[in-house]
């Protein structure tokens, strides 16, 4: 399924709102005894509007100097046409705006269109000069609340990212943690037989040279894991590959048919990809119940060319959220997962039905 990025969703949501500001400016313009008197008048007021309704199309990557074409178009339209409004359609290139800048800028930008308002006095009346300065002050609060309402939402979403960071890296303390230990109880078996059993010392060295390698590719991942706070850490081993056909016995005593199936799954892969990939799993399956209301699951392990696939499907149904609402906790914190360890995570409703979450997760496997 073909998805868009970000920024083309953007252009088209823009696009939309151009064309809606193009056509009641155009329809306005063109009405019989509403719009210029002559036909070049009246073409040169459809010229203007085209000119103020395009200037959306970029007004993210330079608002200042959109604003500023638009209000320049804006005073041909109320030369031409000033029944239309003040400055023509101004206030929605303002909310833009009021949306993308701080006050100190949007506050500015607005005093500057309000500042001739009074000329409303000669081509109205008060009354034209009252709907003016409503509607540019109305165009800079929806502009500022939206603004509001997107600043604490990212801020609730690096809030989540902190505190998912900190649990990645006391799990991830956990996992390098025991291959320190191991290296530990390695030197001193090699110390006892170095001189009686020198095969049996050379083993020894050379487990504690992979788990010293296993350990520097946990703290290259860890090191990612900015924690924010400290907090008790788990007790017990962190799970692993092994433990995935437990957590799908323990889903299916709940009511949701699992199916496992691996594919070139190495033995030991390092921890910190095991933990992860067994988080990614038990978080896909505890959604697909939760809010997918899913039967059946399949869960599909691949791994080849150094990188570790893993794939969850359902048949549930995909929660409907309000749009801009963002991901919810878990896709964030398992796409978290992911990055950290350099991989790629997607999740999304499926065309035919269902709920996919797909991660690929690279294996760094020292030499």
């Amino acid at each position: 399924m073909r998805r868009w990025s970000k920024s083309t969703f953007l252009l088209l949501i823009d696009g939309g709102i151009a064309a809606v500001v193009l056509a009641v400016t155009v329809t306005f313009v063109a009405a019989p005894g509403q719009g210029p008197a002559t036909q070049t008048g009246t073409a040169a007021a459809i010229g203007l509007a085209a000119v103020q309704a395009s200037c959306l199309l970029w007004i993210r990557r330079e608002p200042a100097y959109a604003l500023a074409v638009a209000a320049l178009a804006g005073v041909g339209l109320e030369v031409l046409c000033p029944q239309l409004g003040w400055l023509g359609l101004v206030a929605v290139p303002l909310t833009y705006v009021a949306r993308l800048r701080p006050p100190r800028f949007s506050l500015v930008a607005l005093g500057l269109l309000l500042a001739p308002t009074p000329w409303k006095l000669v081509t109205g009346g008060w009354r034209d000069l009252l709907l003016a300065v409503i509607g540019l002050g109305l165009g800079w609060a929806v502009g500022e609340l939206q603004r509001g309402h997107a600043e604490r939402r990212c801020a609730q979403r690096r809030q989540m990212i902190a505190r998912e960071r900190e649990r990645i890296s006391r799990e991830l303390h956990d996992v390098v943690a025991h291959h320190v230990a191991v290296i530990a109880v390695q030197a001193a078996a090699a110390e006892d037989v170095f001189d009686q059993r020198p095969d049996q010392a050379r083993a020894a060295l050379g487990s504690i040279q992979v788990a010293a390698r296993s350990a520097l590719t946990e703290l290259r991942a860890m090191l990612h894991a900015l924690a924010t706070a400290a907090g008790p850490e788990p007790a017990g081993p962190q799970p692993g590959l092994a433990q995935l056909d437990a957590l799908a016995e323990a889903v299916r005593a709940v009511g949701l048919q699992v199916t496992m199936s691996r594919h070139g799954v190495a033995d030991a892969l390092p921890g910190g990809v095991e933990l992860s990939a067994y988080r990614i799993v038990q978080e896909s399956l505890t959604n697909a119940l939760k809010h997918g209301h899913a039967t059946r699951a399949e869960v599909s392990l691949r791994y080849d060319d150094g990188v570790l696939r893993l794939e969850v499907v359902n048949d549930g149904v995909a929660a409907a959220r309000r749009p801009g609402a963002g991901e919810g906790h878990g896709i964030l914190g398992m796409r978290e997962r992911a990055r950290l360890l350099g991989g790629t995570l997607d999740a999304g409703p499926l065309p035919s039905g269902g709920f996919r979450v797909h991660a690929r997760l690279p294996v760094q496997v020292s030499r």
